[in-house]
This record gives C-alpha cells, structure tokens and sequence, in this order.
C-alpha cells in the first residue's frame, strides 16, 4: 500500500472511530428505553430482549413532560426566532460594512459565550424578580435570546464573508438597494452556513439547563429540567424511564435540523 492510501485508510478509520464513539451510546440508549427492569439491570447487558413501550407511556403520559415540551417548542422557537432577525442583518452590517471597532464587536458578542452559565443566571434571576417575571416564558426567551444571538452574529459573520461582493456590485448596477441585496443575493448564498448557524443556536438553547433551572420553579420549566426530575434518590434509579426522557429529549432537535436540511435540499435543487 502506497503512503498516500495508507494516510487515506488511516483517515478513514479515524473518522469511523469517532462515529462509533457517537452512535452507539445513543443506540444503547434507544435500546434501553425500551428494556423492562430487569433486563436493565442484569450484570450480562442485552442485545436480545422482550421489548416494552411501558417506559415510552409513563413519560409521554405525564402531565409535567407535556408542560415542559411545550415550554422547550415556545422558548427555543422563540428565541432562535428572535435571534435571526436581529442577528442576521447585524453581521452582514459588520461583514460587508466593516467600522474600526469590527473585530472588537465580533470579541465581544463572542465573550458572551465564554461566561459560565451561572454567572449569567443569577443577576438575570435578579433583575426578572425585580419586574416579577421569573418563572416566566418571557423571561426565559428574553435570557435564551442573548445566547442565540451571540452564536448567530459569531456564526454568520464569516458566512457573509464568503458571499463575492462581484455578485452584491452587480446586483448595485442592476439597481438593488441595500436592503434588496441583503435579502434577494447575500442570504440565499449564505443561507447552507446560516442554516448551521441557526440549528446550533437552536440545539444550545434546547439543551440549556442550569440557567433554565435558576430562573424557572413550575410554570416555566422546560423539557431539561422536567427530564431530570425523573430520576430518584437511593438505589431504585428508573433507568428505562430515564433513557425513555433522554430519546424524548433528542427527538425535537433532531426534527428541527432534519427540516432544515430538507428546506436547505430543496431550495438548492430549485436553484439548479
């Protein structure tokens, strides 16, 4: 074998590796969901078993798993939402139209990505009880907000780079404004890189937990937090509910991106 088809072989086996590495705890997870107790907790783990839906009923029937999926639907739509209109055009501004403080702007609103969670959490718990919106969905929007915006802004900015300003000047000649521009030429090229932009800002603030578990008690709470009330204290741990919430749990972000992808698809196809 020549060095170059090793290196290949070698990359090739890289890569399955670190798939394998993700996959298969999340196929055991699935698998698990759908074990009784007592295959769970056998000391030989098991491929072949009697499957049940026992676990799949117990969290779907729950009232609280409901409240807290329609509170994850509401608060990441919303914020992801929200996160779009504003941060979209502020990164083309800083992209195509670039100040002296760019690089500081795009430091800055990446900082906000590097304080930990809870040193976000408790002046925003303060300030929300001050205007008595803790434990609410505004509250809870307006703080996921902040987090999908830095990460559309930091995301984006290099996409909008990558857009020929050829296109944008002959779109100048043909008499499109800036706004036009914006809309009509520079996001439809972007658009492969804002769409990874925008479903990683939704999965970040679908995963948010302790910022969610400070600011909400009962009204609020979100999909995260009802799934980790699930969980006992002592030795009886429901493992199979537990793995039941975890697959409830990753099943809309996945949906989310898939839609995406097929929206993403199609439009490309159109354009070919």
């Amino acid at each position: 074998m020549s060095r170059r088809g090793r290196g290949k072989w070698i990359a090739k086996s890289a890569v399955a590796l670190a798939a394998a590495i993700a996959i298969i705890p999340a196929l055991w997870t699935l698998l698990n969901a759908f074990k009784n107790r007592v295959d769970l907790v056998t000391p030989t783990p098991l491929l072949i078993f009697h499957p049940t839906l026992d676990n799949i009923l117990y969290v779907l029937g729950r009232e609280s798993v409901t409240a807290g999926l329609i509170n994850s639907i509401l608060v990441s739509g919303a914020s992801v939402l929200i996160g779009m209109v504003l941060g979209l055009p502020a990164a083309y501004a800083v992209a195509r139209y670039p100040i002296k403080w760019a690089d500081d702007i795009q430091f800055f609103v990446l900082s906000l990505r590097f304080l930990p969670p809870v040193a976000v959490a408790i002046p925003l718990m303060v300030i929300w009880l001050d205007l008595g919106l803790y434990d609410s969905r505004v509250a809870l929007i307006a703080t996921y907000t902040l987090l999908t915006l830095s990460s559309i802004v930091w995301l984006a900015v290099p996409a909008f780079k990558r857009v020929p300003k050829e296109v944008e000047e002959a779109a100048k000649v043909d008499g499109y404004g800036p706004y036009a521009i914006f809309f009509l030429i520079a996001l439809p090229i972007a658009s492969r890189s804002l769409i990874g932009a925008v479903a990683f800002s939704f999965v970040l603030v679908w995963n948010e937990f302790l910022i969610a578990l400070m600011l909400t008690t009962s009204d609020a709470k979100t999909l995260p937090i009802v799934a980790s009330e699930l969980t006992q204290l002592g030795r009886d741990v429901p493992w199979g509910i537990l793995n039941a919430s975890v697959i409830l749990l990753s099943l809309p972000p996945l949906l989310f991106i898939g839609i995406l992808s097929g929206f993403l698809n199609s439009v490309i196809k159109k354009k070919a």
